[in-house]
């Protein structure tokens, strides 16, 4: 999650001039734990920094689950709530019920990518489905529709698009699941990637380095709600026990479901058009170089249910 002076340009004029200034307090503090909303559920942050412009409180935000600070952003009062008990409850509530209707989905539509429409109907769904009291800022429909313009469209290779329908043949229809742990697993393939970066370019940039532990991240906190099928979870369940990080057990087949969920989730970032545009570029890299080696990278067959010899490493690892 990036600073985006546009967009907090964009939501200010939004706000009438009519509308009645703050209170000359700060409802939270610098360096303060809170509850905030991203997307359709709440995590919770930290407060870095609070600045009052043109009459409403702002906050810039750094997400405890996220390993980086790509992901942080400037966020409104309506975001926000306070690390209270009953708040936690309404966190917990909010994350059984996101998991278990994602859990019946069966993940039916997985292997083609999500167009604006689908988007839209989602976040539609998912503000819908917030806590009624807690105003949202999105309500206008403003925000929402900038949302979905600012959806980064992420092209699957033809190859890649077609090893997504076979992965989704070889699980729904031919009851096959991909043995793991897997080899290479998406640590692997990461490490392998900015090894390949390295030498192609000759340096690293910090850049290149969040962004990509940001798709760890991503990849850890989106398997068990958005990137399994139904007949995957007992496998999971299985393997992915205690401290385990599913990056340290999945690999090719799992991560390439990542990138095709990947532009609705970044439909809630707020993103510098600039930044957007370099991240889009990043992402499209990696994708040429899983592409590049498909044949080594992904598995040409599928195995029987009882496929499960180990356990992954801690997150800790």
């Amino acid at each position: 999650m990036v600073n985006s002076s546009k967009d907090d340009a964009a939501t200010d004029g939004d706000m009438s001039s009519g509308d009645s200034p703050p209170s000359n307090s700060s409802l939270y503090s610098e360096g303060e734990k809170v509850l905030a909303y991203h997307g359709p559920r709440i995590y919770e942050a930290k407060v870095q920094k609070v600045e009052l412009r043109k009459k409403e409180w702002r906050y810039f935000l750094h997400y405890l689950v996220s390993l980086t600070s790509i992901w942080d952003e400037w966020v409104s009062v309506d975001r926000l709530m306070k690390c209270t008990d009953e708040n936690r409850l309404k966190q917990r509530a909010l994350e059984k019920g996101y998991v278990e209707k994602s859990s019946k989905s069966g993940r039916s539509a997985q292997a083609k990518p999500k167009n604006l429409t689908d988007a839209r109907v989602e976040k539609e769904e998912h503000k819908n489905n917030a806590p009624k009291g807690k105003k949202r800022k999105n309500d206008s429909g403003t925000k929402d529709n900038q949302s979905v313009e600012k959806v980064i469209k992420i092209q699957i290779p033809s190859t890649l698009r077609k090893q997504l329908v076979d992965d989704w043949e070889f699980v729904t229809q031919q009851d096959k699941l991909v043995k793991l742990p897997r080899s290479p697993t998406v640590d692997d393939i990461l490490t392998k990637y900015l090894e390949y970066r390295s030498k192609r370019d000759g340096t690293i940039t910090d850049s290149l380095g969040e962004v990509l532990k940001g798709i760890r991240c991503y990849f850890d906190k989106a398997l068990p709600v958005l990137l399994l099928y139904n007949k995957e979870r007992d496998q999971y369940h299985k393997l992915v026990v205690d401290d385990v990080s599913p990056s340290t057990i999945y690999g090719a087949e799992h991560l390439l479901r990542l990138f095709v969920k990947l532009p609705e989730l970044l439909a809630y970032v707020n993103i510098e058009d600039e930044t957007q545009i370099r991240l889009h570029q990043k992402l499209l890299d990696f994708l040429k170089f899983l592409q590049k080696n498909q044949s080594t990278f992904f598995v040409s067959a599928y195995e029987g249910c009882k496929g499960t010899e180990g356990k992954g490493k801690s997150k800790n690892d």
